[in-house]
């Protein structure tokens, strides 16, 4: 345990958890813990991926997983669990039960799990710290839920019927997606609402200007002391084809199909190059296919999931960074992409999309190239221009490295948590 610890416990409600795309999650509770934050997990479920942080094994925090739990066990447990927790608070199960009732708009907002499903698994949770309680003598004095969908709903549904105080970090189409009523529901009874960019916090200052003062912007930080700049980031002598990264879940959000075309106009127009793009996901295969049809796998290959230790080294070789991110038809988006962060900490030029916070981040011209979302043809010219450019590359790498370590950085991060929390 850190300096400055509390004796506050603090339970985190997460949707999935370990998820190797939530890193940023897994990282804030270490850098907490760290600073001497006392917290527990609750987890709706278990993704069970197959690869895994390493660091999850350093994490102190014990984790419960709500779903299997719910599903697993008899009926007559679950009555006896609904008892018990109406026994206790009644007039709160009362009235977060009519609640749901009422709301049949939560449903058709962006969710995992219906509204039924959350309130089951708030009476889990309820029943949950009671027996941990009686069991250890130590109680949740704070939850913290991160998106602000199912999650918080059932942080909310905790709250309304113990009144323990509740948090929620919002991020991208959790936000979003779920329908403005039930969103300002969360953030009046929430008692601090954090978002990851400031796009994101003028919505929330749009649809809840009287709750202002409860809104917080922190950015997701990175471990400073693992993301460390090299002399070879962007800046090594220049290789015959040198090593275009990308890295992000094959999602649509994530625009790969327009870097996949403007790496294609790069080879058109004569641009050795040997392009690796790590990540998995729906789109896999579809990315897989169009590469080969379009003559490609000679330079772009798809290199599946890696941990962020095996990337740091990946990032510090490399010779450029590419995110084209986009808005999807349906909303949704990135906040401010982490392998961004990650990219520019080591010193990488980056070349990426003004969507959402990124130009928070990534400033034209001066730390990297930035375009608007599907301009395939600026972002070939971009490619190409740094690619001849070493002087460029090294002022960008230069100033992208000095951006993170002012404002990006994970221990100033969990600082600010930290006094929200207790």
């Amino acid at each position: 345990m850190g300096e400055s610890s509390s004796n506050k416990q603090i339970g985190y409600l997460l949707r999935s958890y370990p998820r190797l795309s939530q890193t940023f999650i897994l990282n804030e509770i270490l850098a907490l813990e760290k600073i001497g934050v006392s917290i527990q997990i609750f987890a709706m479920t278990d993704p069970h991926e197959k690869v895994v942080q390493m660091q999850v094994n350093q994490v102190q925090a014990p984790v419960q997983y709500i779903e299997a739990a719910i599903r697993s066990r008899p009926l007559r447990n679950m009555v006896t669990e609904h008892a018990q927790v109406a026994r206790l608070h009644f007039m709160g199960y009362l009235r977060s039960l009519v609640y749901i009732v009422a709301n049949g708009i939560i449903d058709k907002g962006y969710t995992a799990s219906n509204r039924w499903d959350c309130f089951l698994q708030a009476v889990h949770l309820i029943y949950l710290l009671v027996l941990n309680e009686r069991r250890t003598g130590t109680k949740i004095d704070h939850l913290h839920a991160h998106f602000a969908h199912d999650p918080t709903l059932i942080a909310y549904l905790v709250h309304c019927m113990t009144g323990i105080p509740f948090s929620f970090t919002a991020h991208a189409r959790d936000l979003y997606q779920v329908p403005e009523k039930v969103l300002t529901d969360r953030i009046r009874r929430a008692s601090a609402v954090v978002t990851c960019c400031g796009s994101n916090l003028e919505y929330l200052n749009r649809i809840a200007p009287s709750q202002q003062s409860k809104f917080s912007l922190i950015y997701h930080g990175v471990n400073l002391k693992n993301f460390q700049p090299t002399s070879n980031a962007g800046t090594s002598s220049f290789p015959e084809k040198p090593s275009i990264l990308s890295v992000g879940r094959l999602v649509e959000k994530k625009g790969f199909q327009d870097l996949l075309q403007a790496l294609l106009i790069v080879k058109e127009r004569g641009k050795g190059f040997q392009c690796d793009i790590y990540g998995d996901g729906p789109l896999c295969d579809q990315l897989e296919k169009w590469i080969e049809e379009h003559g490609l796998a000679g330079e772009v290959s798809l290199k599946g999931d890696r941990t962020q230790q095996e990337l740091i080294s990946v990032y510090q070789n490399a010779t450029l960074f590419i995110l084209t991110p986009v808005q999807t038809e349906d909303g949704d988006r990135d906040g401010i992409p982490n392998v961004l962060v990650e990219a520019m900490a080591v010193g990488l030029p980056v070349i990426t999309t003004a969507v959402s916070g990124i130009p928070e981040l990534v400033e034209n011209n001066l730390n990297g190239l930035l375009y608007q979302p599907h301009d395939v043809e600026g972002i070939a010219s971009g490619i190409i221009e740094l690619l001849r450019n070493g002087e460029k590359r090294r002022q960008f790498g230069g100033a992208a490295s000095k951006k993170v370590r002012e404002q990006f950085d994970i221990t100033q991060a969990a600082n600010r948590l930290k006094a929200l929390f207790v």
